[in-house]
C-alpha cells in the first residue's frame, strides 16, 4: 500500500511536503497545481511550484514530486507536460478535481467532468507528448453536479492512457461536507483496469481501513488529514503489521510548524508566513488539543516571533474536579 500527500491548493507547498516527508510514512507528493491557459510558462513558474525539480524531484528525504497541471487547453495542457517532463519531472498529474468556484468558471478542475471527452482528449494529449518512461495520472472527484458521472469519467481517463487515476469520494457540489462516498469509489475501481487510488475523509488510522475495506483501494491520497496529524501515515504504516506508535506530541507538532515558518521567511513576507502558519494551526486544532486552547490568542496575532512563543506556551490547564 501506498500514501500519497494530496495537492492542496494554497497551503501544501514544497516547506509543507518537506515537514511532513520528514515525519516518514508519505511515499509520494504532488504540487498544488500549475494553471495553463494559453501562452508558454517559462520554467521559473514551474520551480516556483517545484523547487524539489533542482533535486531530481525529490524532498529532501528522497520522497519523489509529481508535478500537476490544471487547465482545458489540449495543445497548451501537452505542451506544459512535455516542458514539465524536461525540467525533470518524474510524473504528470493532471487535476480534474478542484472545486474552486474561479477555477471552474475559467474552465478548469471539476467543471471538465461534465465532459469525459475532453478528459480523454486532455489526458490523451499529454500522453503522447510525455516519454513513454513517465507515468501520466489524473486527479478527479466523482463527478460535478452529482456522482453519476464517475465510472463514465474513470473510463475516459483509462482509454487516454492514465496510469492511476486518484479519486475524491465526492462530487463538486459535494463540496468536503461528510460523508465521503468510498462505495462509489469501489464502482470506478471495479469499471476500470487502471490503479484507482481513494481519497477523502481519511483523518485516522481506523478511517484508512474503513476506506480500504469499502472502496477497496489499497493506495490512498491523504490531504487535510496529515496536515491535521502530521504522524498519521507513519501511524497507518505501522498498523499494518498490527503496531502502535506513540502518537506525536505538541512539542514535536511546534517544531514542525517552527521549521515551516522558517523556511517561508526565506522567500514570503512575514504577514503571508504567519498567514501559512494559521491555516496550519487551524488543522492542527482537529489533531491536538493544545492547538485547539491556543487558537484564540493565535488567530490574533499578527507578529511572527509572538505567534510561535504563543504556540510554544500551550500547557493544558488540569480539567475542573
Amino acid at each position: 500500500m501506498r500514501i500519497i500527500l494530496a495537492p492542496m491548493e494554497g497551503l501544501v507547498d514544497s516547506p509543507i511536503r518537506e515537514s511532513l516527508t520528514q515525519v516518514g510514512g508519505i511515499d509520494r507528493c504532488v504540487t498544488e497545481f500549475i494553471r495553463v491557459t494559453h501562452g508558454m510558462l517559462p520554467p521559473r513558474i514551474f520551480y516556483k511550484y517545484a523547487p524539489e525539480l533542482h533535486n531530481r524531484c525529490l524532498t529532501r528525504t528522497g520522497v519523489p514530486v509529481a508535478v500537476q497541471l490544471l487547465g482545458s487547453d489540449t495543445d497548451q495542457m501537452a505542451l506544459h507536460g512535455a516542458r514539465a517532463a524536461e525540467l525533470g519531472a518524474p510524473q504528470i498529474d493532471i487535476n480534474f478535481g478542484c472545486p474552486a468556484k474561479t477555477v471552474n468558471k475559467h474552465k478548469g478542475g471539476a467543471v471538465l467532468l461534465r465532459e469525459p471527452e475532453l478528459l480523454h482528449r486532455i489526458t490523451s494529449a499529454i500522453r503522447q507528448a510525455v516519454p513513454s518512461t513517465i507515468p501520466v495520472t489524473a486527479k478527479m472527484r466523482l463527478g460535478y453536479e452529482d456522482r453519476s458521472m464517475g465510472i463514465a469519467c474513470g473510463q475516459a481517463l483509462e482509454a487516454a492512457g492514465a496510469a492511476e487515476i486518484v479519486i475524491h469520494a465526492r462530487s463538486k457540489v459535494d463540496g468536503y461536507k461528510p460523508p465521503a462516498y468510498w462505495e462509489d469509489v469501489a464502482r470506478v475501481r471495479e469499471a476500470v483496469a487502471t490503479q484507482v487510488i481513494a481519497n477523502g475523509d481519511i483523518w485516522t488510522v481506523d478511517d484508512y481501513w474503513r476506506c480500504r475495506t469499502v472502496s477497496g483501494c489499497d493506495d490512498v491520497m491523504i490531504g487535510r488529514g496529515l496536515i491535521s496529524r502530521p504522524d498519521l501515515a507513519v501511524q497507518i504504516k505501522a498498523s499494518q503489521s498490527g503496531q502502535v506508535l506513540p502518537p506525536m506530541s505538541w512539542p514535536e507538532a511546534v517544531g514542525l510548524v517552527k521549521n515551516y515558518g522558517r523556511a517561508l521567511q526565506g522567500h514570503l513576507e512575514d504577514k503571508f508566513v504567519i498567514g501559512r502558519i494559521k491555516q496550519w494551526l487551524n488543522y492542527l486544532r482537529r489533531g491536538f488539543v493544545e492547538a485547539e486552547a491556543v487558537w484564540p490568542q493565535a488567530r490574533k496575532l499578527r507578529e511572527l516571533a509572538a505567534l510561535f512563543a504563543c504556540l510554544e506556551s500551550a500547557v493544558l490547564k488540569p480539567r475542573a474536579a
